[in-house]
């Protein structure tokens, strides 16, 4: 992807419609897993599982040709924050492809449809997944405000 120099450190950003690609990606493939066949979840969790090993996604990488504009003339995102969304959207496809596989349909969907929405929310220029980990982010750091003071 494409660094950034920051006093002293690299911050590594992605185009922003590279990441739109992988959401609607999202969105789509899980909405089909849903109405068709919960096999169609396969595809997603296992692009998401391969980019959290390597940390970089392959579905980018494909589609990073496409791009019509050298990539920094795009809005960038930060590589950091779209790994932390694609492990909550692993984990949930992983859940709804586990209450699928168990006969639990009702979890699957579950899973699924929260996949769907905070993907398409995410489209629309949302980011529950951001949320998420900036209040972690500040719950740590107040926590370690406590014991050293």
């Amino acid at each position: 992807m494409y660094n950034i120099k920051k006093k002293g450190s690299e911050v590594f950003m992605i185009p922003k419609p590279l990441v739109q690609v992988n959401q609607a990606f999202l969105v789509i493939t899980t909405l089909l897993g849903l109405l068709t066949t919960p096999y169609i979840l396969l595809l997603p969790f296992l692009i998401g599982v391969i980019t959290l090993f390597i940390k970089q996604n392959p579905l980018i990488r494909l589609t990073q040709p496409l791009l019509s504009k050298d990539a920094t003339a795009y809005r960038l995102e930060d590589k950091a924050q779209q790994l932390f969304n694609q492990s909550i959207a692993t984990v949930c496809l992983g859940l709804s492809l586990l209450g699928f596989w168990l006969d639990l349909n009702m979890i699957g969907y579950i899973f699924g449809i929260m996949v769907i929405g905070a993907a398409g929310v995410a489209l629309m220029g949302y980011c529950i997944g951001c949320t998420i980990r900036y209040r972690y982010i500040m719950w740590k750091h107040k926590r370690r405000q406590a014991k050293s003071g």
